[in-house]
């Protein structure tokens, strides 16, 4: 995929990326990820966390846990300026490619409620709201949406 005209490549995480997604992080999100938390998924055995770079520059960065036979979306996030060019799609579809791999049957994950863009990525994806967890950000209190996607081990992304 070209960004700009620059290909854009996706990578694990290494310590390396620490610093500029936790710059990118404390930008774009109401309650921020610490670099301590984006450090310990270096060494969770649990975790599979890539970053997408642009020339050589971390833009956007995603985790999942492996949790039994779960996949758990733990943060996606997307710099601003480079927003609805499908790279979280992108992103996403490689994290579940990687947990559908290692076996796991599911996904879920939990987003702002008033985040449509996500919530129709999600959806374009086969998840689907599945409830509602009241006041569940700390920082304003909003709901958060609970989305599932089922049968993880038969599911093909859309390309």
């Amino acid at each position: 995929m070209l960004i700009d005209g620059s290909p854009l490549r996706f990578e694990p995480l290494s310590s390396a990326h620490l610093a500029t997604i936790t710059s990118i992080e404390r930008t774009t999100n109401a309650a921020p990820w610490s670099e301590r938390a984006f450090a310990n998924e270096l060494t969770n055995p649990h975790s599979i966390f890539y970053v997408a770079l642009l020339e050589g520059r971390p833009i956007a960065y995603g985790g999942v846990w492996l949790v039994v036979d779960e996949a758990h979306i733990t943060t996606v996030t997307v710099e601003e300026a480079y927003r609805r060019r499908g790279i979280g799609r992108q992103l996403v579809t490689r994290l579940l490619t990687q947990a559908k791999e290692k076996g796991m049957l599911c996904a879920t994950l939990e987003v702002r409620a008033s985040n449509q863009a996500a919530i129709t990525l999600y959806e374009g994806l086969g998840f689907s709201v599945a409830a509602t967890r009241k006041g569940y950000y700390p920082d304003n209190g909003e709901d958060a949406r609970v989305m599932w996607l089922y049968n993880l081990e038969n599911w093909v992304p859309v390309r």
